[in-house]
C-alpha cells in the first residue's frame, strides 16, 4: 500500500503529445464514452479543431499535388509533350503554393458541414454544442488525412498502386462510422438520430457539389473541347 502510495504520478500529456492522444483514442477506441470524453474535455478548443484539420489538410494536400504533378509529367510525355515546362521544380513550387490555400478551403467547408450537422442533431433533441463536435471531428479526420497523404504517394507506385486506394478507401469509410458514432456521442442520443443527422447536410452537399460541377462542365466543354483539340492536333 505504502509502495503504491509513494509511486509518483505522470503528468498528463500535453502539447503535441496530448495531440497524439487524442488522435489515438479518437481512431482506436472508438464508443460513444469515447467521444463523450473527448468533446468534454477542457482542452476542447474551436481555435485547436480548426488547427488540426488545417494541418492536416495541409500536409495531405501537398503530398497529394505531387502524386498529381507527377501523373500530369507522365500524361504529357505520353503525348509527346515534354517540351513543355512541367518540371519538378515547378510541381514542387505549385505544391507549396497551392497546399496552403487548399488546406484553407478545408477548414471552411469542415466548418460549415460541422455547423449544419449539429444544428440538426439540436433539433433532434442533442445536448452537445458546435465546439465540442467540431473538436471530436477534427480529431478523427486529422489523422485521417495525414494517412491519405502518405497513400497518395504510395498510390504512385506501379502495379501497387491500386492496393493502396483499395486502403484509401476502407479509411474513408472507417471515418464515417466514426463521425457518426461522434455525433452519437457528442449529442448524447440515439442512432437514429446520430445517422439523420450525419447523412442528410452530407447528402444535400453532394447534390449541390455536383450540380454546380455538372454546371461548369456545361458551360466549359466546348471550350475544353476546342482547347484539348489543338492540343492533340498534329503540327503540320
Amino acid at each position: 500500500m505504502s509502495e503504491q502510495m509513494n509511486t509518483p504520478m505522470l503528468p498528463p500529456p500535453s502539447g503535441i503529445s496530448e495531440w497524439f492522444s487524442v488522435w489515438r483514442d479518437a481512431v482506436t477506441k472508438p464508443s460513444e464514452q469515447t467521444f463523450s470524453r473527448i468533446a468534454l474535455s477542457p482542452n476542447a478548443k474551436l481555435t485547436t479543431a480548426f488547427l488540426w484539420v488545417f494541418l492536416g489538410s495541409l500536409v495531405s494536400a501537398f503530398l497529394s499535388s505531387l502524386v498529381q504533378g507527377q501523373v500530369m509529367r507522365q500524361m504529357m510525355q505520353s503525348y509527346g509533350m515534354e517540351g513543355l515546362p512541367q518540371t519538378t521544380g515547378n510541381t514542387l513550387i505549385a505544391a507549396i503554393c497551392g497546399a496552403p490555400v487548399a488546406a484553407l478551403i478545408s477548414v471552411l467547408l469542415f466548418a460549415l458541414v460541422t455547423g449544419i450537422i449539429q444544428v440538426l442533431a439540436k433539433m433532434f433533441g442533442g445536448r452537445g454544442t458546435f465546439e465540442q463536435l467540431a473538436y471530436a471531428f477534427a480529431a478523427i479526420t486529422t489523422p485521417f488525412s495525414l494517412i491519405s497523404g502518405v497513400l497518395a504517394l504510395l498510390s504512385a507506385i506501379p502495379w501497387v498502386g491500386a492496393c493502396f486506394g483499395i486502403v484509401g478507401l476502407l479509411a474513408g469509410l472507417y471515418v464515417v462510422v466514426l463521425e457518426v458514432m461522434a455525433v452519437k456521442g457528442v449529442n448524447q442520443f440515439g442512432w437514429g438520430q446520430a445517422i439523420g443527422s450525419f447523412f442528410l447536410p452530407v447528402l444535400v452537399l453532394c447534390c449541390c457539389l455536383s450540380v454546380g460541377v455538372f454546371a461548369i462542365l456545361q458551360a466549359l466543354g466546348p471550350t475544353i473541347s476546342d482547347t484539348f483539340e489543338t492540343i492533340l492536333t498534329p503540327m503540320p
